[in-house]
């Protein structure tokens, strides 16, 4: 049959104009066959990652919502498609299922021998000059302060700045 066609395809255009065969006449529909194809592939490739994924979805495995918020899924509820996922502890929220991105993949803890550690300060301050990254003596910091700790700093700090 495809003979036929092309044969009385080159028929006619060799009648009407003295050409043979147009190869633009077997790219088009070849074309055209080739992206049909990949959009289903690439349809069922998206399913197949989505039921994946959803396989993953258990309780106890920490996810990241498409807005987000990284949590812990406490509860599914496939029938209603809702999920219950604690964001610290003690907060939670109910979520649709589809909300639901990704599962975040915990990594294991011999990785963290390889990250360099962070050296103790030499010298010992007080708490409340002790700065986050570990020196002594950085203004501003709040590591391990209490609100009254916090509050004396603070006025410290203001009747300093008053005084100059």
């Amino acid at each position: 049959m495809f003979a036929n066609v092309v044969a009385s395809t080159a028929a006619d255009t060799g009648n009407a104009a003295g050409g043979g065969f147009d190869i633009f006449n077997l790219i088009l529909p070849l074309a055209l066959a080739f992206l049909i194809f990949s959009m289903f592939r690439r349809q069922r490739k998206a399913k197949q990652q989505v039921t994946e994924m959803r396989s993953q979805m258990e309780p106890g495995a920490e996810v990241m919502t498409q807005f987000g918020l990284f949590g812990t899924i406490v509860s599914i509820d496939q029938e209603n498609n809702k999920a219950v996922i604690e964001l610290s502890p003690g907060n939670t929220a109910t979520v649709h299922t589809q909300a639901l991105s990704k599962v975040v993949k915990q990594e294991p803890a011999g990785d963290l021998a390889d990250e360099p550690s962070v050296a103790a300060p030499d010298t010992i301050a007080a708490p409340d000059t002790i700065a986050t990254t570990g020196t002594a003596g950085a203004a501003g910091s709040t590591a391990a302060e209490t609100p009254e700790e916090t509050v004396a700093r603070l006025n410290r700090e203001n009747n300093r700045n008053n005084d100059n």
